[in-house]
Parts: structure tokens; C-alpha cells; sequence
């Protein structure tokens, strides 16, 4: 997580204890922290505004962003700096790229000094606590409603609900430039060998696992850091069969949320799924990465639950006729009430703009440039992974079945994709880990396993501590 090669899946398990301290303020709420609307910037005076220069970044001004070192690294915003600088309706811009593992350690007392840097990419464990900040960031709606370098209004290139994740208390104040998709991953050239058949929805699955064991594999497998994916999967998955019903009790620390039948009903699913064997056993003492090339150059199991990071994060370690797919995560069956396609996926990498920043146009500018599809190309094909701008994605995935099937998903889904908040926001994730290696070990009951989860829920909720925030 503090290293360059850090794992994207990592900085997701580490997520929930950072946004607990940044939740968490001993009573401060976000809606006192947060300014109304947006400043102009405290900066040197800036340029002519234009259609061309629509944040009016001044002439000859340098532009210093300060990125997080993690699974993406840097360069996809060395590359936006230099196609900014090379930007002719632009006069003499420069972009200095720094980068960081500690964002909070080294940024804050820039923060307090009054000089922080133009641009920011806020993630990692180590990122600067929300409430902190949020009243010296800049809004960035008008972003999104300038046009990009291709000529075309920003917001009309983007995937649907992408502000959700940086909007607090109403205002848009992290642009999230990375696109995540949740979903079950598989090999299509392993199915396509054993004839076996892609699950529709979860009561699919004893048929699948069956199938499997006679070919002597598994259907599932984990890892104990990763045990709580499949939370995430019997989450998404009740909130794909069923919509708001499952999804805003449990957002919303409801006393009886992880009662719902549709929840109760997967887990009864999953709980049989492991007790007939068709979950590979031991994964509560396996690293989580040695588990997943379990599933990715071993072929041990036919699924795996995770986000769409799991291809960048195993390529060195996955078979070389695994062709990697993914396709959403299952309805509990054919009676789903939410839209065809419905799935979860939610933006990622949270930049921002501080206010008192030296040149924050120049960090806008930034952002423009790397919306760009010039840029956003860019990094999809180097990374492996959409950002949030639409068409950036050929056909052939740049030779990533992976990434085809995410932009397949995405195109399917459209608008109608959602995200959950709670288990990070008030970082309950360390504690579900083990409850959710018991469970996947075959070591604890569906009762036993709801009245545990419930429990932590309600912790949260009589926590007077605890500042709550309304999820709709």
C-alpha cells in the first residue's frame, strides 16, 4: 500500500480504515466543514478566460501536482502534463509531477502553510482525512461542464454517477478519475474447455459447483486479507435483485438490514456452496494474493469475486491461455427488480483542487487535459482499466479479454450502476474480516453470520461518537 507496487486491492482492504479516521471526527460533521460553492482560487492572478483557456491559467505559469504512488503509479499524469505543455492554444505552461506513498504526512503542512500544491490525488492509505480539507478545496462542476480537447462537453463523455463518489454535503469536490467495475472473474478458455457454463444467478451455482468438482476444481477460493469480497458479492448481489430495498438500510445502519430475505437468501446460497465442498478450503491461512493465483495461473477454482483491478494485479502471476472475463455480479434469480445490466461501479483516485493553491486553473487545466481522450486512452491500454471517460476502450481491449468484458458491462449498464459506501465509511471492514473467514471456512451458520454483521451495524449506529451520513 506505501509502495509503488503496491496492489489496488490492498489500498481497497486499508480503505476502510483510513475513511474511519476521516469519518470520524469526534462529532465534526461534513456539513459543517464544507464552504458554499467555489472559490476563484488564492493564487497569482490568472489569464483570459476562453473556449480554448475556459479556467483562464495564466501565461508562462506552472502547474505542481503531487500524485499518489500506488498500483497506477504516476506516469498517466506525466503524460497529461506533457500533452498540457504541448498545448499550443495554451502559452508556456509546465506541469511538475511529483509523487507521494504519504499524501497526509507530506500535504497537510503544506495545507497549513497555505501553499499546497495545484493538484492532488488523494488515495492511498495515507491520504488527507476529508473533513479536514473539504472547505479549502475548490468546486469542480465546471470541469466537467468545459469542454474537453476534442471539442466536446466533458460531463456528455462520462460514464453515469461518477460525481457520486467526490460529492459532500452537495458539493462536488473530488473529480474520481478511474473507472472500478465489480464482478465475478473467470477464464472463458477454462469454461470453454470443460463445457462449462457462465451462472446467470446465484441459483446457478450448485449446478456450476458440481460441475466443477467433477473435473476436480473448486468453484470458489479466498484469501484471508480479501475474505470480506464476498461480503461485497452477497451485498451487490442482493442490491442487484432487489435495488433500493437491500441497499439503503444497510447504507443507513438500519437495526434490522442484514435481515432482508433477499440477503438471508444468498447467504443460504453460499452457505450449502461451501458446505457440499465447492469452496477450496484453507484460504483463512493463504495470503491473499497466493489464493488468487490459486485461481489465475493455477485454475483451481472457476470464480472469483473482486474489483476490476484483479487483472493488473495478477499479470505476473496468471496462466498464459487464461482468458480473463467478467461479467456482473449475480441476481439471486430470474426476478430481479432493478434494470437489465444493473451492476456496481464506481469512479476511483479522487484528485482535487485546493483553493489557496498557487496556480489551482493550472490544476484544473490538468484535470482537462487528462479527460482528454487523447489522455484517458492513454491510460486505459497502459493500465488496464477504464478511467471515467466513455469510448476510450477499442473493441479488442488493446488485447484484454478483461478489459473488453468492463467495457461490455459499463456499455450494458449505462446509467443504471450504483455503489456502496458504508462498510468503508465507517471502517468496518478489519472487523468483518474475521467473521467472514469463519463463515468461508464452514465454521459458522447463516444465523450466525447475520446476528455477527448485525451487530457490528449496530455498534456503529449507538456510537453517539460516530458522526452519521445519510446515504440515499
Amino acid at each position: 500500500m506505501e509502495t509503488k507496487d503496491a496492489s489496488i486491492s490492498r489500498r481497497s482492504l486499508l480503505r476502510g480504515a483510513a475513511l474511519a479516521a476521516v469519518m470520524v471526527p469526534l462529532g465534526v460533521s461534513l456539513a459543517s466543514c464544507a464552504a458554499p460553492g467555489g472559490g476563484s482560487g488564492g493564487g497569482a492572478a490568472g489569464g483570459t478566460k476562453s473556449a480554448d483557456n475556459p479556467f483562464g491559467v495564466a501565461a508562462n505559469s506552472k502547474v505542481d501536482a503531487v500524485i499518489f504512488d500506488g498500483g497506477y503509479g504516476v506516469d498517466y499524469v506525466e503524460n497529461s502534463g506533457k500533452i498540457l505543455a504541448a498545448n499550443k492554444k495554451l502559452d508556456g505552461v509546465t506541469v511538475k509531477v511529483s509523487s507521494s506513498t504519504k499524501i497526509a504526512q507530506e500535504l497537510q503542512p503544506r495545507f497549513v502553510g497555505g501553499n499546497p500544491p495545484d493538484l492532488i490525488d488523494n488515495s492511498g492509505a495515507n491520504s488527507i482525512g476529508w473533513n479536514t480539507i473539504l472547505d479549502q478545496l475548490e468546486t469542480l462542476d465546471e470541469v466537467l461542464d468545459s469542454n474537453n480537447l476534442e471539442g466536446t462537453k466533458i460531463s456528455d463523455t462520462l460514464y453515469g454517477g461518477v460525481k457520486d463518489p467526490g460529492t459532500f454535503d452537495g458539493k462536488f469536490k473530488a473529480l474520481n478519475y478511474v473507472m472500478t467495475v465489480y464482478g465475478l472473474w473467470y477464464s472463458s478458455s477454462l469454461f470453454e474447455a470443460n463445457g462449462f457454463t457462465v451462472p446467470k444467478s446465484w441459483e446457478d451455482l450448485p449446478a456450476l459447483g458440481e460441475a466443477a468438482k467433477a473435473k476436480g476444481k473448486f468453484l470458489f477460493l479466498w484469501g484471508k486479507e480479501a475474505a470480506t469480497y464476498y461480503q461485497t458479492l452477497v451485498i451487490d448481489s442482493a442490491v442487484i435483485q432487489s435495488g433500493d430495498d437491500v441497499r439503503l438500510p444497510l447504507e443507513n445502519l438500519d437495526p434490522k438490514a442484514w435481515s432482508h430475505p433477499t440477503l438471508q437468501s444468498i447467504l443460504k446460497i453460499l452457505y450449502d456452496l461451501i458446505q457440499a465442498g465447492y469452496m477450496k478450503p484453507g484460504g483463512a491461512g493463504t495470503q491473499f494474493t497466493q489464493a488468487q493465483s490459486q485461481w489465475s495461473l493455477d485454475q483451481a477454482a472457476l470464480l472469483y469475486p473482486s474489483g476490476s483491478w484483479i487483472e493488473n494485479e495478477m499479470k505476473k502471476q496468471t496462466a498464459p491461455d487464461f482468458k480473463m472475463m467478467g461479467i456482473p455480479e449475480l441476481p439471486l434469480d430470474g426476478k430481479q427488480t432493478t434494470p437489465a445490466g444493473f451492476m456496481r461501479a464506481e469512479a476511483g483516485e479522487p484528485f482535487i483542487v485546493p483553493t489557496k493553491a498557487k496556480n489551482p486553473a493550472g490544476g484544473k487545466e490538468l484535470l482537462r487535459t487528462m479527460l482528454s481522450k487523447e489522455s484517458a486512452t492513454w491510460f486505459a491500454k497502459n493500465k488496464l482499466a477504464p478511467t471515467i471517460v466513455k469510448g476510450t476502450v477499442p473493441a479488442d481491449g488493446f488485447g484484454s479479454t478483461a478489459l473488453q468484458s468492463q467495457s461490455k458491462m459499463l456499455d450494458a449498464a449505462g446509467d443504471n450502476v450504483f455503489t456502496i459506501k458504508s462498510t468503508n465509511l465507517y471502517g468496518m471492514n478489519s472487523d468483518q474480516l474475521p467473521i467472514w473467514n469463519t463463515f468461508l471456512a464452514g465454521g459458522m451458520t447463516v444465523d450466525e453470520i447475520t446476528k455477527q454483521l448485525q451487530a457490528l451495524v449496530d455498534k456503529v449506529k449507538n456510537d453517539s461518537s460516530v458522526t452519521k451520513i445519510e446515504i440515499k
